[in-house]
Formats: structure tokens, sequence, C-alpha cells
């Protein structure tokens, strides 16, 4: 059995971060190992929600891991609260390293052409320095606008997103993915690009409408679950995006609580026929 570790918060109530990658994933047949960088009563859509750091909790569990000889197929990072964090991720990433892993990162910082309010430009350039040393980066357009200094912009072509695919990997990443790339009428869908093989690959589905907290977590957890099931990066965007979609779907059906995150356990059974070979 393959055996990642994800490395993110954990809302106690609300649907993102470790909340879902944990169940996504262990759903998909990988033994999901946890780092919680941070416990929230909930996830930031509520209000007066607590917040305990665990930072100096992170290189505590690292040791131990060390010492037991403990090893990982896949690294992925999500949510990271400081600089200070992400500085842990790239000496994990250093130790944890191997010739037959990979790493992973989910840049999570913003959206809609904005930084979360907890970050400023100084973070989203610290932040592209572990994307620099990552196999696979997945941001979205905001992200990968803040972290490689491009103009943002909210309607574009398909030229503007393979430029912003060759500057994330100018910053170091093996392969890069934008998340939610649109360019075509009705239409979204995630753009990659291997910069060893200096190939790009699109995937689009109908863009549904509605927009839900949580779907990015879904999207990578989802996508690190069918790589260590063996498909290849484009595949795995593919089952992801599908996954994505359908739990949308499902929620836009019950047309409640449209801040608190997706029906991802309804979808479970769809995912299930997904990875099936």
């Amino acid at each position: 059995m393959k055996r990642i570790v994800t490395i993110q918060d954990i809302s106690c109530v609300g649907k993102c971060s470790l909340t879902v990658a944990l169940p996504i994933i262990s759903a998909m047949g990988v033994e999901t190992a946890i780092i919680p960088t941070a416990v929230l009563s909930t996830h930031t859509m509520f209000k007066n929600f607590t917040v305990k750091d665990l930072t100096d909790q992170i290189e505590p569990i690292t040791n131990h891991w060390k010492n037991e000889e403990i090893g990982f197929d896949a690294l992925y990072t999500g949510y990271l609260g400081s600089f200070e964090q992400i500085d842990l991720m790239k000496n994990m990433f250093e130790e944890f390293k191997t010739d037959s892993n990979i790493t992973f990162v989910d840049p999570a910082m913003g959206d809609h052409g904005k930084l979360y309010p907890a970050f400023d430009e100084a973070f989203a350039k610290h932040m592209a320095t572990l994307c620099a040393v990552a196999d696979i980066v997945v941001p979205n357009v905001t992200e990968a606008c803040f972290m490689t200094g491009a103009e943002y912009k909210e309607e574009y072509d398909e030229a503007y997103a393979k430029d912003l695919l060759k500057r994330l990997s100018d910053l170091g990443a093996k392969i890069a993915i934008l998340t939610g790339a649109s360019f075509e009428e009705g239409k979204t869908g995630v753009m990659g690009y291997d910069k060893t093989k200096d190939e790009f690959f699109y995937f689009s589905h109908d863009k549904l409408a509605s927009s839900y907290h949580g779907t990015g977590d879904i999207f990578s957890s989802t996508c690190v679950g069918a790589l260590m099931n063996g498909y290849d990066w484009k595949e795995a965007v593919q089952i992801a995006a599908k996954y994505t979609a359908e739990c949308i779907r499902l929620t836009m059906e019950d047309g409640k609580l449209q801040w608190y995150g997706v029906h991802f356990e309804q979808a479970m059974p769809y995912l299930m026929k997904l990875i099936e070979k």
C-alpha cells in the first residue's frame, strides 16, 4: 500500500484542508499520514472561530519519523499559514525526498485576484521558493500571478495560461498545473505543463454556476490519490476535475450553505468508479 503525508491545517467543523484530504485519499486506498499545522474550531467562513497554531510541533514530528525510518510515496502540502511553516516544508522535502517519491504543493493563499487577508506579496514570493523545490504545483490563476509577478486577468486566452505555466516552471517545479483555467465560453478546467517534455495538456468540462469553499483542497487531494493509484499526472488531473465537478453538482442540487463546503461524501461512489482499472 502506498503511503503519503499531507501537511495542512485541520478545521474541526467545515469541509476543507485535512478534513477532506484524509477521507478522500484514504478512500482511494492510500495510507494517509498527516501533520496538522493548526487546529481551528471551524473553517474561516464562520465568525469567531478559534485557532491553535501547531508550528512548534512540526519539527519534533518529522524528527521522530526520521528516527523511525518512516518514508512516504508522496509529500503533499496545502494551506500553510506562515513564512516559518514554508521553511519547515522546504526542510522536510529535503529530508524525505527520494528518487521514487513525489512532492506536491498546493499553494493555497488566494483567489479572484486577491490574496487571503492573512497574506501579502512577500508571503507569495516566499511560497514560490517552496514551489521551486516541488515536483508538482497546482496554483490557481491568482496564486500563479502573485508568485511569478504576472499581471492578473479575469478574462484571458490560452496563450496567457501557457505563459503563466512557463513562468511557474521557471521557478523550478517539474510539472505546473493551473486550476480553474477558463478561456472557453461556458467551460472551465485545468491546464498543465511538463517542462521535461516541453508539453502542455488541457482538460475542460462544462462550467457550473456556483463555486464553493474547499473545492481546491478536494481537487488537490484527489489528484494526489490518483497519482498514488498509478495514474500519470494528465489522467490524475482529469479524475480530480471530474470528481470536484460532481461534488459541486450534488451540492447545487441541495441548494443550501454554499459557504460551508461541498457534499464530497455523497460523490464518493462516483470517485470509486473513476479510479477503477
